[in-house]
């Protein structure tokens, strides 16, 4: 079968970046400048250009960049996403290549060989001047106004050189005339690349955040009382004295009496056990309606004007299940799972049990009216100003479901940031980023060896991956308390908390910490290590009882978590991922790295010691480019934890690293 139309012969292909062949966006935020390459190439010796079409989604018309050739038939353009103060150019973007054999500048070079001939063979030069003034005169038609005044001149003068049969001819070609045809490209016969591809533009936030993870009814200045929203604001000042932006709390909404768990996950819940927040839903309502002992609508609307005041945003948890007590239980029966006997399957992940939480059917008959509803909450919340959302297991929720929400409640609020709490399986994890999840929770927690550090956070801060997964890195979570934080010894475990929270603020440019309990160096289990086995939940977990915490004991490292954060707001480096170099340590406690901001103008190196129980040594092998230093010269480094300097020379450095240090976070100050 021909197609229909057979006359256009460029080939466009292997165009990047792009998730999935175009089916999902790549994310990227505002004031980002994207580099397109693809492989662009026609048949013959003719020459061909090509332009990149893009427009912001409130627009109709196309804006267009050029395209500049690199070797082997690939070309790259350069796509600038607005300012990043310019809100209105959040959100959808697209951009699609258009190609076309370029004729006039296929002439042109064949003219130039030709005038360079001239004088050792015969070369029909008149005749080849009447071919341009062709090509010019195509142009001209294009044009309108002045410039078609100015190509219908330069035909004529082509003509006129022509009809003056000289004995020999110079250029008549000048960079003005080839701009200006190429102003006015004949685009009949073009191609251009199917589909157009998407762009989703995030605001910085997206790609550079500190979360702080706090229980509300834990935030109680006064001992054994229950904390308020109002707790909540008299603390946010202090979260953002130390450097974070994010404060998370868990479900905020009225927890079911039925099957309430008591503390330690007691399956009996006595009286004056408050249960777990995520048991949700009671007599009180459910998913749009708070705790009464946490407050009010009004309480809700003054914490968000203290955290707006400390440029701090407040993300909501976003718990898709419900208590026995949830009213959709009695009101959308259809949207739970009825077992043989009647009653309604609760969760289980066996041999564990969580009969005070009902899972939702996502293949019930009702299944848009169970959309419709689980929008609402979203719609519910972000119409109160809510623009951060962490979304709790959303890997156990239909992952259509989640590409059609997300893009609803980001029509009206294309500011929102949603987090998922996935630790599931890799493609899974990744099919929620395709599908509109602005961050994720990562294996971090798990990464613990040199080489599977490195190995981990080379798959997810390089293409293909990072065109659409963003790493929001977290070595502690209310649910999970690795067993190397399980240790008696006080010196051991608060080097391994300092060491992880470094490798977590300093690997990623999104990272957050589960409060108090991090600071505060928590590390109790509910069943203590046995070295085959290990239980990653706390001992006396706040996710079913109030707990009180010191927070001026001395052995807080809540100084340590503040100076990461004052260091990441002053350096560029640590603010994006798509620079991180890991660089040769002859020692494989010792994990080295870079990272650089987009202008190379800030860089940082990371040296952090893997073992809490010793001290580490070693040579690092650096490579210079990725420091933008030289292989061979002199340069000093700032220890931006310990403000010492040290001078450096080549590409050989010496470093000794004891528990108590932990790291260096070098600031590359090159010799001038």
């Amino acid at each position: 079968m021909k197609p229909i139309e057979g006359r256009k012969r460029i080939v466009i292909e292997h165009v990047r970046p792009s998730v999935n062949c175009g089916r999902y966006p790549i994310k990227c935020v505002l004031g980002d400048s994207v580099e397109i390459t693809a492989a662009i190439f026609g048949d013959g010796h003719d020459h061909v250009a090509a332009r990149l079409l893009y427009r912001h989604a409130s627009q109709r018309k196309w804006q267009t960049a050029n395209f500049t050739e690199l070797p082997n038939d690939m070309w790259a353009a350069t796509l600038s996403l607005g300012e990043p103060n310019e809100t209105d150019k959040l959100g959808a973007w697209s951009f699609t290549i258009e190609a076309w054999v370029d004729h006039f500048d296929t002439w042109t070079h064949d003219l130039a060989k030709r005038l360079a001939a001239q004088a050792e063979s015969s070369q029909d030069i008149p005749l080849a001047l009447r071919i341009g003034a062709n090509h010019v005169d195509a142009a001209a038609s294009r044009a309108k106004g002045a410039d078609a005044k100015k190509l219908n001149l330069a035909a004529t003068k082509f003509r006129a050189l022509a009809d003056s049969n000289l004995s020999f001819y110079d250029s008549p070609i000048q960079d003005e005339l080839v701009a200006l045809v190429a102003k006015y490209p004949d685009l009949s016969f073009s191609t251009k690349h199917t589909p157009e591809l998407s762009i989703w533009v995030d605001r910085e936030r997206a790609v550079f955040s500190s979360w702080y993870e706090l229980f509300p009814r834990s935030a109680s200045a006064v001992a054994g009382q229950h904390g308020t929203l109002r707790d909540v604001a008299d603390r946010i000042p202090e979260i953002a004295g130390m450097g974070f932006d994010v404060l998370y709390m868990p479900p905020i909404h009225p927890i079911g009496v039925a099957y309430r768990k008591g503390p330690n996950n007691s399956v009996t819940a006595k009286a004056g056990d408050v249960g777990s927040p995520w048991a949700i839903g009671a007599a009180e309502g459910g998913h749009t309606a708070i705790l009464p002992e946490l407050g009010t609508f009004e309480d809700f609307d003054q914490m968000m004007k203290v955290a707006a005041a400390n440029s701090i945003d407040i993300a909501l948890d976003i718990a898709f299940q419900c208590s026995p007590d949830h009213p959709w239980v009695t009101e959308h029966p259809s949207w739970f799972i009825h077992r043989p006997d009647g009653t309604i399957q609760y969760a289980e992940n066996p041999p564990k049990k969580y009969q005070d939480i009902y899972p939702l059917n996502f293949e019930s008959p009702d299944w848009r009216g169970l959309w419709d509803a689980l929008y609402g909450v979203f719609k519910f919340w972000s119409d109160r100003g809510v623009r951060v959302f962490r979304v709790d297991n959303p890997h156990t929720k239909a992952l259509p479901f989640w590409e059609w929400c997300i893009a609803e409640v980001l029509k009206h609020a294309p500011d929102t940031i949603f987090l998922a709490e996935a630790f599931t399986r890799p493609h899974v994890m990744y099919a929620l980023a395709k599908g509109g999840f602005t961050q994720s929770y990562t294996y971090f927690t798990w990464r613990n060896t040199k080489a599977e550090l490195v190995d981990y956070f080379t798959e997810i801060c390089n293409a293909p991956v990072s065109d659409f997964f963003r790493p929001n890195v977290w070595p502690n979570t209310p649910d999970i308390l690795h067993a190397q934080f399980q240790v008696e010894d006080l010196a051991q475990r608060r080097a391994i908390f300092r060491q992880r929270v470094i490798l977590a603020a300093t690997l990623s440019s999104n990272y957050g910490i589960y409060g108090p309990a991090y600071e505060l160096l928590e590390g109790r289990a509910a069943t203590p290590s046995t070295g085959k086995s290990s239980s990653e939940e706390y001992l006396d977990s706040e996710k079913y009882q109030i707990r009180e915490w010191d927070r001026s004991d001395p052995n807080s490292i809540a100084p340590l978590i503040a100076s990461l954060n004052h260091i990441r707001r002053e350096n560029l480096a640590l603010q994006r991922n798509e620079k991180l170099h890991f660089h040769t340590v002859s020692n494989d406690n010792l994990l080295a790295y870079s990272k650089s901001s987009r202008d190379d103008s800030n860089v940082i190196l990371t040296v952090v010691n893997l073992d809490p129980s010793g001290e580490q040594t070693g040579w690092l092998d650096l490579s210079m480019p990725a420091l933008g230093l030289p292989w061979i010269g002199s340069y000093d480094v700032e220890d931006l934890l310990t403000g010492a300097v040290y001078h450096w020379k080549d590409q050989w450095a010496y470093v000794a690293l004891s528990p108590e240090a932990t790291a260096h976070v070098f600031r590359i100050h090159p010799a001038l």
